[in-house]
């Protein structure tokens, strides 16, 4: 696995080797020893999955606050997205300020998004999975999103927006007064 730094301080790219032959391939897709330094003393408590069937369909943006902030780290399975993280944090030189990668099953990379970040991505191939690895327990009373069009982000989606769930489309536009996410 290698490390790869992004021009957001913290907010990290894992490329992975496969192994491939006639039959396949096999890959590691996390191993906590060569993540350890990433982790510290945090602890994978959670792994979720999505599957997302159309293209152009948009998940997130989305966070917990403090005392239920996550570091998550996020891999394609199946398909295509753009996955997109959105720094939130306090005081940070790069608040506001939003990195994507394209993340596939082909790619095999992995986003790994720290405490402090709203994420979301858009699918890019019908039919797009995803695989999630959180160091905090979901907690709905701490959960948090932005909407994935606000003009404050300008976000550059590759595609129209489309198939927003009731939830993201009804998350409240980010005002001046927003100073972000304590962590």
């Amino acid at each position: 696995m290698k490390v790869k730094e992004t021009s957001i301080p913290g907010l990290l790219v894992v490329e992975t080797e496969a192994a491939s032959d006639h039959r396949g391939l096999f890959a590691r897709l996390f191993c906590q020893d060569e993540l350890q330094e990433l982790l510290g003393t945090r602890k994978i408590v959670q792994i979720n999955y999505s599957s997302t069937q159309d293209t152009g369909a948009v998940r997130g943006l989305h966070y917990q606050q403090s005392p239920f902030a996550e570091m998550k780290f996020v891999r394609c399975l199946q398909g295509k997205v753009w996955d997109v993280a959105v720094d939130l944090r306090v005081g940070s030189h790069t608040f506001l300020r939003w990195h994507a990668e394209e993340l596939s099953r082909n790619n095999m990379r992995m986003m790994v998004i720290p405490e402090g970040f709203a994420h979301g991505f858009q699918v890019l191939e019908e039919n797009s999975e995803l695989l999630y690895l959180h160091t905090a327990m979901y907690a709905k009373d701490s959960e948090g999103g932005i909407q994935p069009e606000d003009k404050m982000l300008a976000i550059n989606w590759p595609l129209p927006v489309y198939d927003l769930s009731e939830r993201d489309r009804t998350h409240s536009l980010l005002t001046s007064d927003f100073i972000g996410l304590i962590v």
